[in-house]
């Protein structure tokens, strides 16, 4: 199999996994969000629920490192790639491809 079509597959995960991280990061503070507003809504002192908070934070916390971690695999594979002489750009959600150019309209004129 070419080089290319296997450094793509892996690209696919990666950027898949990329996605992932980030929508777990987003849903997470997100939640907090929503636990902060609940505690406000329902009036009470903001001991209530603290330790969930916390563990949440720590959660948020692990999520950051992984995404810094994801950031150094996606480099690492990079260099991979260029030391099996790949030169192709691989694509993925955040390397768009050539812009889509729309057809020109016909107008009837008569």
């Amino acid at each position: 199999m070419e080089k290319a079509f296997v450094a793509q597959r892996v690209a696919n995960k990666l950027f898949a996994t990329e996605e992932s991280v980030d929508a777990a990061l987003v849903e997470a503070t997100e939640l907090m969000t929503e636990m902060l507003k609940a505690r406000k809504d329902v009036g009470v002192s903001t001991v209530f629920g603290d330790e969930a908070a916390a563990k949440l934070i720590e959660a948020i916390k692990a999520l950051g490192e992984a995404r810094t971690a994801m950031v150094g695999v996606h480099g690492e594979l990079n260099e991979a790639k260029l030391r099996l002489g790949i030169r192709t750009k691989l694509f993925g959600p955040d390397k768009p491809q050539e812009p889509v150019r729309a057809a020109p309209v016909m107008r009837d004129v008569g």
